[in-house]
């Protein structure tokens, strides 16, 4: 009975430390106005709580994808989110007074936690916007960060063998979109510049694996939409910093 409890406390404990590793979010939303000339605006993205280094760094970085996304005006330095929701509106009322059959413009920001250990937190952020032409733009980005130091991690810090891990990713690629690999990269119609293959712009740990996205435009048409690759650990954790069990 001793033994039985032990073990019981033994898990509990090991349950309880997973948990206290893990960081505190709560889910925030900011709309625009609501009116007959006011864009559609919705943000949904999480808010890290506990205060520490790295959750100073997700908000800080999240706010600056957002004000990235939002603004619309070169006349004044836009600092913080609520500025940027108002140039994002001002942009559109005053097109719309010029131009009164505009077709109402629309942004929308979702983010979540996709993957979390003791070392590493990874948020991606999906956001679409339309600001009149044919079409709007979707986008996928992705942020890495080092719990232990703080800090927003570069692509290129995910990993202890870059260039082995491009290498890796080429073939892979290849591979998936049915590339032949002693052809060109852009042999079956992709547009990477310089005819040279190159990791995407985002790239994030998911519980299915490394996943690099090539949001519409950066490698292939618009029509194509986004292309993804996912890696598996089981391939890629030679190449990794950040490696992940199991």
């Amino acid at each position: 009975m001793k033994k039985y409890l032990a073990c019981l406390f033994s898990i509990g404990l090991l349950l309880s430390c997973q948990t206290e590793s893990k960081l505190a979010f709560e889910p925030t939303e900011l709309l625009g106005e609501n009116c007959v000339d006011c864009p559609q605006i919705i943000v949904q993205v999480p808010n890290a709580l506990d205060g520490s280094a790295v959750s100073e760094a997700i908000n800080r970085s999240v706010r600056e994808e957002i004000i990235s996304i939002l603004s619309f005006t070169d006349d004044e330095e836009i600092d913080n989110v609520n500025k940027a929701v108002q140039s994002f509106t001002d942009s559109y009322k005053e097109l719309k007074t010029k131009f009164p059959d505009e077709v109402p413009w629309e942004a929308k920001i979702e983010g979540e936690v996709v993957y979390e250990d003791e070392n590493l937190v990874t948020l991606k952020l999906n956001s679409y916007s339309f600001t009149g032409g044919a079409h709007g733009y979707g986008s996928t980005t992705y942020l890495n960060f080092d719990k232990k130091s703080g800090k927003e991690l570069e692509n290129a810090q995910l990993f202890d063998d870059f260039e082995g891990f491009i290498e890796l990713a080429e073939t892979q690629f290849r591979k998936q979109e049915e590339i032949p690999q002693d052809q060109n990269i852009n042999a079956t119609g992709f547009m990477f510049e310089g005819d040279n293959f190159h990791l995407s712009n985002n790239m994030g740990y998911t519980s299915e694996g490394l996943q690099l996205i090539y949001n519409q435009y950066e490698v292939a048409s618009y029509a194509d939409g986004p292309i993804i690759l996912v890696l598996p650990y089981s391939e890629i954790n030679p190449f990794l910093k950040y490696k992940v069990k199991g």
